[in-house]
């Protein structure tokens, strides 16, 4: 019964009041980027638009985007969910309802949204809910949170797009990606920025269905 009840707790969003307290400050990360030497976070050149997105394990997923041409820089953290400033053992838990994100800071002259979406849908699977494979919780769940209407607009066109390639390809499942404004990011401590960098023979759990997503 006790491994059904924390099973539960992790896959099923808190409430207000359940969720952990958390903080009032931040908690320390790095301040640059381990691969490209740029600060991780703001302000960043006006060129630039971020967008934020969770494909299960934040390690592999921010390894994707980091070496992708016209991303300026990425960072790993936590989003939509309702404890403030949360640790990466609070959100293990459940009682935070954030997933784990990657910022991924773009020019937008170099690399389209839409591209950087064919990457996102490809990577993972995004009709399984509230877990990515043997990642199994609310952190590991799919997600596009946006800073612009006009990013809603283009994320919800390319889910529909493969929507469509997955139903074709007879993979029967629904898309479960939450597709949202940008509410606050709360960057992940510094061992996890660029993980993958520091040991690359570390875990990746990325896993994507093999159906491709058109764009363009």
């Amino acid at each position: 019964m006790f491994l059904i009840d924390m099973f539960n707790k992790k896959t099923t969003m808190p409430t207000p009041e359940s969720a952990l307290p958390g903080r009032p400050d931040p908690i320390p990360t790095a301040e640059t980027h381990f691969v490209n030497g740029r600060l991780l976070k703001e302000p960043y050149p006006d060129n630039t638009r971020s967008i934020l997105l969770g494909l299960g394990c934040f390690w592999g997923a921010e390894r994707l985007y980091w070496q992708i041409p016209g991303v300026y820089v990425t960072a790993v953290g936590y989003s939509g969910g309702i404890t403030p400033n949360p640790t990466y053992q609070e959100t293990t838990t459940g009682l935070t309802g954030h997933a784990e994100v990657v910022r991924v800071v773009y020019d937008p002259q170099v690399v389209s949204l839409e591209d950087l979406l064919k990457v996102f849908f490809e990577q993972h699977d995004p009709t399984q809910g509230m877990r990515q494979g043997n990642d199994i919780g609310t952190t590991y769940r799919s997600a596009i949170y946006t800073t612009g209407d006009d990013q809603i607009e283009t994320a919800r066109k390319v889910r529909d797009r493969y929507q469509a390639a997955l139903n074709a390809a007879g993979h029967g499942s629904k898309i479960t990606t939450e597709i949202a404004p940008a509410g606050p990011f709360f960057f992940a401590e510094p061992y996890h920025q660029q993980y993958l960098a520091k040991n690359p023979d570390g875990y990746c759990g990325l896993r994507g269905t093999g159906v491709a997503c058109a764009v363009g």
